[in-house]
């Protein structure tokens, strides 16, 4: 069926069409016509950050900022969604026209900068959702706070979200708000990753439960970057990392229609640095911090490459747009091949 509206859809500018299609979605779930736009996998139940995920593969955060369609995406047949990323404040973003599609080499630019209505808005969307499903908020800094301000807007929005988010992601990657990546460098990073750690303990007391909190990290770290990141974080012992974010680099789509507009690149070419760097990761972090690999999976293939190199959870985002819902199911049936392989007796498959 997507297969059917896709040429409507690429024919209208990016944003408009990615918010149309949420729409669609919403009113396909509201009128039980959701199973006519993809078939669910069957369950592939997978342990993870002390949560049990119904399968390993997820939305990730930036489809749903505003955690409006929580109950129709996960209809979908995800294990987990993603929604954000939130912030303090409500706030606009970045000027328009700020998303692109690439379509011949299947990517997407968006330079969408943190837009979305604010953190009370997500609580109150977060409340009102059935969630039959599991759902992390991804959390981030408003545009005006500086840096050396900025653990009050992620205490903030933690403390808000805690008490009704499966698991938090800090957002410290995204390359569309200025001056947010630096707070991966490796003092900026301890001085935040360490505050909010406390602030996740004391949250634990006061609700009696033990909410995960993640890291998101960018895929355009150098390897000393990855072994800095890596020292804090395990330092710290964090619940989980996700690899990676949107890359600034543009090597791969040289000459692609929009490649030269400003903003954070996903999609197709984007897997092999993002699973780069999720490699880097699963070597130097400890086993006990399971990660999420994100970034070009347009395929159930890719979904396993991503686990090959050390992912216990998947996220897709931009395969969705070029693939359709279907893409879910696939990725999930290519999960349990792998993981049913060894006990046939067979080698698992090569990705």
């Amino acid at each position: 069926m997507y297969g059917l509206a896709r040429p409507f859809l690429f024919g209208m500018d990016a944003e408009r069409a990615h918010t149309l299609t949420l729409d669609a979605l919403e009113l396909a779930y509201r009128s039980g016509l959701n199973p006519l736009l993809a078939r669910k996998p069957e369950p592939l139940p997978t342990r993870a950050f002390g949560l049990s995920f119904p399968n390993p593969v997820g939305l990730a955060a930036g489809l749903d900022k505003n955690g409006a369609h929580i109950d129709a995406l996960l209809a979908l047949g995800f294990g987990f969604v993603e929604i954000g990323t939130v912030t303090p404040k409500p706030q606009p973003g970045n000027p328009k026209p700020r998303m692109f599609r690439l379509e011949s080499r299947h990517a997407v630019i968006n330079r969408l900068g943190f837009n979305n209505e604010g953190i009370d808005v997500v609580v109150r969307n977060l409340e009102r959702a059935k969630r039959r499903g599991l759902v992390g908020v991804n959390i981030g800094k408003n545009k005006d706070t500086p840096n050396d301000a900025a653990e009050g807007d992620y205490m903030y929005c933690l403390s808000r979200v805690y008490p009704l988010a499966d698991y938090v992601t800090i957002n410290i990657s995204s390359p569309n708000t200025a001056g947010l990546r630096e707070l991966q460098e490796e003092q900026s990073l301890r001085r935040l990753i360490g505050t909010l750690r406390e602030e996740q303990e004391r949250l634990r007391a006061k609700h009696g439960k033990h909410v995960p909190m993640l890291v998101k990290v960018a895929p355009d770290l150098s390897e000393s970057d990855v072994d800095a990141a890596a020292r804090v974080l395990s330092d710290l012992y964090v619940d989980g990392v996700i690899a990676t974010n949107t890359t600034v680099s543009r090597f791969l789509v040289e000459g692609a229609r929009h490649a030269e507009e400003t903003g954070g690149l996903s999609g197709e070419p984007l897997m092999g640095t993002a699973t780069a760097v999720l490699r880097m990761l699963r070597t130097r972090l400890p086993e006990e911090i399971p990660l999420i690999g994100v970034g070009g999976v347009m395929s159930g293939a890719d979904a396993a490459t991503k686990q090959a190199a050390g992912a216990t959870l998947v996220q897709l985002y931009t395969g969705l747009v070029y693939r359709g819902p279907d893409l879910i199911r696939e990725c999930v049936e290519a999960l349990r091949r792998r993981k049913e392989a060894p006990s046939r007796g067979h080698l698992p498959p090569e990705v």
